[in-house]
C-alpha cells in the first residue's frame, strides 16, 4: 500500500509538471524527422488575427536524451517561469544526441506555422554551447527564414557558413571556456569576414568567462529587446548594434527577476 502511495504520488508529480510548465504544452512524436519540443502559446485571450513572433530555444548537451522535462532545467522556459516575460510563440525542442540537425528544427517551425498565427518575418534561435552549434547551424542553412540569430559559447558543425552573412547575428564566447574553446566561435567569424560582408556580425569575446556564465543572457531583458528589433522585412536586414552584453551585466541577470538562480556551468 504504501509503496502504491508513493508511486502515485510520483505519477501525479510527473503529470503535473509535463502540464504545467508556465502556459507550455509538450508536443511529443508529432512531426516526422521532427524534434519532441515545448511550445508556448502567449495567444490567450488575444485577437484570432493577432501573429507573433517565434523564438527557438536550443539547448546544450547536458539537456539531451527523451525527458522532456529536462528541458526545463535553464533557458527560454526557465526564464518565463521565474517572470520573464516573452511576448512570442516558443518551441524549445530537445534533442535526443549527437548534433542539431536544421532540417529537423525547421521541420518542427513548419509545424508551428501550420498551427499557430506565426510572423515568419520575425523567427528567432538563440542557444548556447551544443545549442550554440546548432544556433550558428540552422543560421547558416537557413538565412532566409531567420530574422537574427544569438549564439553564446558555441561554433559550427555545417560546413558551409556563407549564409551568416545575411543574419544579424551575436556571438558571445568567454576566453576561459574550457568545455568549448573560443577558437570554434573564432572560426564561424572569420568564415564569415571571408565572405566579405561581416556588417550584420556582433562578436563579444568575453575575457575570462567561463562556459556556464553567458547562460544569465536568457534571462536578460535586454536579449529579447535585441532580438525582437529584428525583421527580415527591415531595410538591408542591419544588425542593431544599439546594445551590449558585459561581464557586470550578466552578474546583475537576475535582479530584476527579483530572484537570486544559480545556473550551474554543465552544458
Amino acid at each position: 500500500m504504501c509503496r502504491f502511495f508513493l508511486f502515485l504520488l510520483s505519477f501525479l508529480w510527473v503529470v503535473c509538471v509535463d502540464m504545467g510548465a508556465q502556459g507550455f504544452t509538450a508536443h511529443r512524436g508529432e512531426v516526422v524527422d521532427g524534434y519532441n519540443f515545448w511550445f508556448y502559446n502567449p495567444e490567450e485571450g488575444v485577437g484570432e488575427d493577432s501573429h507573433f513572433p517565434l523564438l527557438i530555444f536550443l539547448h546544450g548537451q547536458s539537456l539531451c536524451g527523451r525527458n522532456l522535462n529536462k528541458v526545463k532545467r535553464y533557458g527560454a522556459i526557465d526564464a518565463v517561469s521565474r517572470g520573464r516575460y516573452i511576448d512570442s510563440y516558443i518551441m524549445a525542442p530537445q534533442n535526443p544526441g549527437g548534433a542539431w540537425n536544421p532540417q529537423k528544427i525547421m521541420n518542427i517551425v513548419e509545424w508551428a506555422e501550420k498551427h499557430y498565427n506565426v510572423d515568419t518575418t520575425r523567427i528567432y534561435v538563440y542557444g548556447m554551447s551544443l545549442g550554440g552549434f546548432g544556433t550558428i547551424d540552422f543560421a547558416a542553412t537557413y538565412p532566409d527564414k531567420v530574422a537574427c540569430a544569438m549564439a553564446m559559447c558555441g561554433g559550427a558543425t555545417v560546413k558551409n557558413l556563407d549564409g551568416l552573412s545575411k543574419v544579424p547575428l551575436w556571438i558571445v564566447h568567454g576566453t576561459a571556456d574550457r568545455a568549448v574553446p573560443v577558437s570554434a566561435s573564432d572560426k564561424v567569424v572569420e568564415a564569415i569576414k571571408a565572405t566579405g560582408d561581416d556588417s550584420r556580425l556582433i562578436y563579444t569575446r568575453m575575457p575570462g568567462v567561463d562556459h556556464g556564465r553567458p547562460a544569465r543572457i536568457f534571462y536578460m531583458l535586454q536579449t529579447y529587446d535585441w532580438m525582437f528589433s529584428h525583421s527580415i522585412c527591415d531595410e538591408n536586414r542591419e544588425v542593431n548594434r544599439e546594445f551590449e552584453i558585459t561581464k557586470e551585466m550578466l552578474s546583475r541577470a537576475y535582479q530584476d527577476l527579483g530572484k537570486d538562480i544559480y545556473v550551474g556551468d554543465d552544458y
